[in-house]
Formats: structure tokens, C-alpha cells, sequence
């Protein structure tokens, strides 16, 4: 089958054929229908710091798929050939990072850890929960504990701050973004999100009792912390930069929780698919052709993208 290998930073992905996965007892062969890109990815590729993630590279990249069922392993009752699913971005399956991802023809998964995609959703939207819409919603309902009525602010509204922001509408709670990127308010706005600003710090008068980092650039972080109300949480997501420092005086002072949010589980991509299946959760989409995943890439790089970049693999692209 084609894939994409990652063979360290400083390094271009390559195009090569290689043998197609074997499903393991325990473990399903899923032929991919479409696979979102993700901005780690690019920093995998540009930061020799993020080799700590990739034990065993080279590497087949990817950790949003979705697709149909093609083998079972030994042992494998919940799924059967021909079912749709969904793979939860981070562990058990570690997709991408530990074992070959989803920038190939197929690939393999855990069987008690992937999620079947409810009739009638299509598989570009399927795979933009499976990451963008895992991790937000692991974010906002699983780390943050968002409750109806609290003021909850947003940084970042990309590929996952969207998501994050509309699963936090969606659970009854007052809405604010901070995006530097001002042509992206009126989707934001549309949302359901009560004011954009480009700059957290500028949200110091509302007295946002959650703050969740999406963009996590340390003057984020930094933002957050310094305008989160006492008490207040902080979760971040983002890892624009892998590395930096924050000032701990508003931290201690304020008694402030800097909670970390990694992935999702069955449970959040479960919940993503419930808001979308409804119609409730739909977020913007750029398909992309699976022979070009690199320029999709470099485009997350510039930042020249709206909302999630999906591969889109039904049309033999």
C-alpha cells in the first residue's frame, strides 16, 4: 500500500509503498476513508524536540482516521467487517506516534478503542472529530468541566478551537475567543461565540473562569494565567512551542489550576459524534487529496487554512 514515512525532523515525508498492516489479536485492519492533518504534525516535522513522541521512527504519520473495518484479530467481538469507525487521536492507540498512522491506504487500530460512526455522517466529518473534535471535547467536558452559565474563554480558533468553542456553547456556558486572526471572527461569532479579541489579555474585564489554550505559544499560556479569574482553571492543549516559560506570581497568587489535556477517548469521540450527527456540531472542513498531504501540511505551516484540513480518500484522490 502508499504512505507517507516520517523519518525525523529536518527530514520531507516520503511517498513509498510498503506492506499493508496485519491486525494483531485484539486489533482491526481499517481501510482509510479520510484522515485529518493536524498542526503537530508540522511541528514534528520542524522541531527535533517533538522526537520524544516518536519511539520507533521511521513512521506513518496521521492520527485522525476514519474508515471501514477491512480485518479482525483474533479475539475481536464488538466489530465485524464493513463497520464504519472512528480512531479516539492519542492512547491506547497512539496513531501516528507509536504505530503507523493514517497517512496511508490503511492502518490498524485497537478494537475496544475506536468509535462506530453513526448512520449518515459522512467520513471527511467522522475524521475531523477523531482529533480536532476529540481533543476539544476532552478539553472543554472531560478536563475543564464546563457548567452551564460559566464564562469560558477560547484560544485559538483553528482546527480545534472551533470545536472547542461550539462544544462549549453547546454545554450552556458564555462564550469569548481570542484569535489574532480577525478574518476568522464571523465564523467564530457564528458559533455562538459572545466576542472575539486578538489578544486574551484583552478579556481581563469579563472574568472568564476557564480559559482552554488551543494555540499554546507561552504568551498564550502566559495570557490565560494572568486573566483567568481567582481560582480560575487553565487548560492547555496546544503545543505551538514545546517549550517555555511562564510567570508564576498570577499562578500562585490567584491559586490558579494549569491543568494539561492530551487526546480523548472513546468517550469524548463518542460524544463528538452525538453533536454531529444532529446537525449540532459541524465544523469547517478543507478536503485535501491524499498525493498532495505534504502541501497540506505546508499550508497548516503558513497558516493559510480555515477550520480542519481533511483528507478525502472516497473518491480514489
Amino acid at each position: 500500500m502508499k504512505a507517507w514515512v516520517f523519518s525525523g525532523a529536518g527530514k520531507p515525508l516520503e511517498l513509498q509503498e510498503v506492506s499493508d498492516p496485519v491486525a494483531q489479536p485484539g486489533e482491526v485492519v481499517i481501510d482509510i476513508k479520510a484522515s485529518g492533518l493536524c498542526h503537530s504534525d508540522v511541528s514534528a516535522l520542524d522541531d527535533p524536540n517533538w522526537a520524544v513522541n516518536f519511539p520507533a521512527d521511521p513512521v506513518v504519520l496521521g492520527h485522525e482516521p476514519a474508515g471501514v473495518v477491512s480485518a479482525v484479530g483474533e479475539g475481536v467481538t464488538n466489530l465485524k467487517i464493513g463497520d464504519r469507525v472512528g480512531v479516539p487521536s492519542g492512547p491506547p492507540n497512539n496513531t501516528g506516534y507509536f504505530r503507523d498512522g493514517a497517512y496511508a491506504e490503511k492502518t490498524t487500530a485497537i478494537a475496544d478503542a475506536v468509535v462506530k460512526i453513526p448512520d449518515g455522517l459522512d467520513f471527511v466529518t467522522a475524521a475531523s472529530g477523531t482529533d480536532a473534535g476529540n481533543v476539544a471535547h476532552h478539553a472543554v467536558v472531560t478536563r475543564a468541566k464546563v457548567k452551564p452559565g460559566e464564562k469560558v474563554g477560547i484560544i485559538g480558533v483553528g482546527g480545534l478551537g472551533q470545536i472547542g468553542a461550539r462544544i462549549a456553547v453547546l454545554s450552556g456556558c458564555e462564550v469569548y475567543a481570542a484569535e489574532p486572526k480577525e478574518d476568522v471572527w464571523p465564523m467564530a461569532l457564528d458559533l455562538g461565540v459572545t466576542r472575539c479579541v486578538k489578544d486574551i489579555t484583552e478579556l481581563a474585564d469579563v472574568g472568564l473562569t476557564t480559559i482552554i489554550d488551543f494555540a499554546g505559544f507561552g504568551s498564550t499560556t502566559n495570557g490565560a494565567i494572568e486573566v483567568v479569574a481567582d481560582g480560575g482553571k487553565v487548560v492547555q492543549v496546544g503545543m505551538g512551542t514545546i517549550v517555555f516559560e511562564f510567570h508564576s506570581n498570577p499562578l500562585i497568587i490567584k491559586q490558579v489550576d494549569l491543568i494539561g489535556s492530551m487526546g480523548g477517548g472513546v468517550e469524548d469521540l463518542a460524544g463528538v459524534y452525538d453533536f454531529m450527527a444532529d446537525g449540532r456540531l459541524a465544523p469547517k472542513v478543507t478536503t485535501w487529496d491524499f498525493a498532495r498531504i505534504p502541501e497540506g501540511l505546508d499550508e497548516l505551516r503558513r497558516g493559510t487554512v480555515q477550520g480542519r484540513v481533511v483528507v478525502d480518500m472516497t473518491n480514489g484522490s
